[in-house]
């Protein structure tokens, strides 16, 4: 593989590791509860599903990614559906979605298929890789710890709280990038490539099935940068081959 250096971004959850399953396997429960409690109601899984979605992206919106959202969007969708067919809450009832919802952060680990490969691919071949994740910081780090990252990473790690077009322009404006040969990884239009374009570096989206509704946005391309639409992370290293030797073609044809 060629080896002229390129400055590799990844994001972290569902990217490299899974996240969201552990999410929708929560979500499940959820449902079921919530149904269990309102069998007297015309209350349906969709209802639940698209209230609690309705919830959780705009609490996303205000407050990032921080651990306390997801189960406050829980409790949140409860009370809203209490209101409305005018049933009484209960501390015990809130006490469990807390924990549910909670509940998320404590799942073991798992990488995505050929992680390791990938980024050992990528090391080998004289990459600099970088890990940039949303989230909680002590969270954030204990997956990073499980899946022992570091040894790819070291201390080029940012973990952010908000992750957006302005988190992403100051660990590029801070660190030692180089625009024309920096890249970004990851699953999510909104907060990994979005922000890559608009900060003017190449970016690859891993498309996965049935994405969060708020990681799909709308995207207006950059004529200045490539970008790249796969579907399994072991796709990467090939695709930033093939760009750099197109560009090295470009300069000699030049």
């Amino acid at each position: 593989m060629n080896t002229i250096k390129q400055h590799i971004i990844f994001d972290l959850d569902d990217t490299l590791v899974y996240c969201n399953k552990y999410f929708n396997l929560v979500l499940g429960e959820f449902f079921e509860n919530m149904q269990e409690w309102f069998d007297n109601h015309a209350l349906t899984v969709q209802d639940i599903r698209d209230k609690q979605l309705e919830i959780d992206v705009t609490g996303v919106n205000k407050v990032g990614f921080a651990s306390h959202h997801f189960p406050q969007s829980l409790i949140d969708t409860y009370r809203y559906f209490s209101q409305k067919y005018a049933r009484a809450t209960s501390i015990e009832e809130e006490t469990f979605l807390t924990k549910l919802g909670m509940s998320v952060y404590d799942r073991e680990v798992e990488p995505y298929p050929h992680m390791v490969e990938t980024l050992e691919s990528l090391q080998s071949a004289g990459h600099a890789l970088y890990l940039y994740t949303g989230g909680e910081t002590v969270i954030q780090q204990r997956k990073i710890d499980q899946m022992k990252l570091s040894a790819y990473f070291d201390d080029r790690i940012y973990i952010r709280q908000h992750k957006n077009v302005e988190a992403l322009e100051g660990i590029l404006s801070s660190g030692p990038f180089d625009r024309r040969t920096t890249w970004m990884i990851g699953n999510s239009l909104r907060t990994d490539i979005l922000p890559a374009v608009t900060a003017g570096i190449h970016s690859i989206y891993i498309k996965q099935p049935n994405e969060w509704q708020y990681n799909i946005v709308e995207l207006q391309p950059n004529p200045d940068t490539s970008m790249y639409t796969i579907t399994a992370l072991e796709e990467v290293p090939q695709v930033i081959y093939e760009n750099i030797q197109q560009q090295q073609q470009k300069r000699t044809l030049g």
